[in-house]
């Protein structure tokens, strides 16, 4: 007869983390991502993620005020194909990157009736377009609250702001999307997310826009070979020429003197992390 005694509780590891250029990658796809938010919502305190691409890792190495601001995620999630070529050359053994609308749509469309989320970022009609197409897929999915708004990047909440602020205090949802767009969002959640008792912050900048079919998003075939930010800056020249200059050439600097050194996956600084697979969050 089978034993009746209680069986010990098995201690589900944390995704495991690769230092990458000086950032902790975590090592996940898109089931894993969700099973991980989902743990960091149930655990009760807030938190954050950041679906994270190169102009991310160049950001934290050149910018001392955007590393101080990124101190807020608890997870950096690799979002970029070239971040997955590197994370898989340290044996991560990933088939895909954990892409930000990609994960939108996952979690949206597979999420359970007990999971809440909230939209912060892009416009009523954008917020409108996705509540109808992700409860239509999904028809126990549960958005309790949204804002479209401006939000204030700055260091004092606004108005708009504080009406957030109170929104998601009463609502508690778990999942809290915010799309306002890099390095806006990071911002906006560095400063808010010390006044939340609940919730897990996901920075997905473009992820709204794109769900919602107001903007495309590059060929598949693109994406596999790492030339979504191409179609970027083909759809957006004006925009993001400087940008995509700018943070590619200093992507490929940082790459090549690491590369020299033998440190592309060396863990520098605060970002000190175990990689056997038991860390929990930062």
């Amino acid at each position: 007869m089978p034993s009746t005694e209680a069986q010990p509780q098995v201690d589900v590891p944390w995704p495991r983390q690769i230092p990458c250029l000086g950032t902790p990658l975590t090592v996940t796809d898109h089931p894993g991502a969700l099973a991980l938010c989902r743990r960091l919502a149930a655990g009760g305190a807030p938190s954050a993620i950041e679906f994270c691409n190169t102009q991310i890792v160049t950001l934290r190495r050149s910018d001392p005020d955007y590393r101080q601001t990124s101190g807020c995620f608890d997870r950096f999630i690799p979002d970029s194909t070239p971040l997955l070529w590197l994370l898989n050359r340290a044996g991560a053994g990933l088939r895909d990157r954990v892409y930000g609308p990609a994960f939108l749509r996952h979690a949206l469309t597979h999420s359970p009736a007990d999971l809440t989320h909230y939209l912060l970022g892009g416009s009523d009609a954008c917020g409108r377009a996705l509540a109808e197409r992700f409860t239509a897929l999904n028809p126990g999915l549960r958005i309790v609250g949204s804002f479209h708004g401006r939000c204030d990047a700055g260091g004092i909440l606004g108005a708009d702001d504080a009406a957030v602020l109170a929104d998601l205090r009463r609502l508690r949802p778990d999942f809290i999307w915010v799309g306002l767009g890099t390095p806006k969002q990071q911002r906006w959640i560095a400063r808010v997310k010390p006044l939340l008792e609940h919730g897990v912050l996901l920075s997905v900048g473009q992820a709204f826009d794109v769900n919602a079919g107001l903007r495309p998003d590059a060929p598949a075939w693109m994406q596999r070979v790492g030339l979504t930010w191409l179609h970027r800056l083909a759809s957006e020249p004006r925009r993001l020429a400087g940008r995509y200059l700018k943070h590619n050439s200093q992507f490929l600097v940082c790459l090549l003197l690491d590369t020299l050194r033998g440190r592309v996956f060396a863990p520098t600084g605060p970002d000190r992390i175990r990689t056997d697979g038991t860390d929990g969050p930062r």
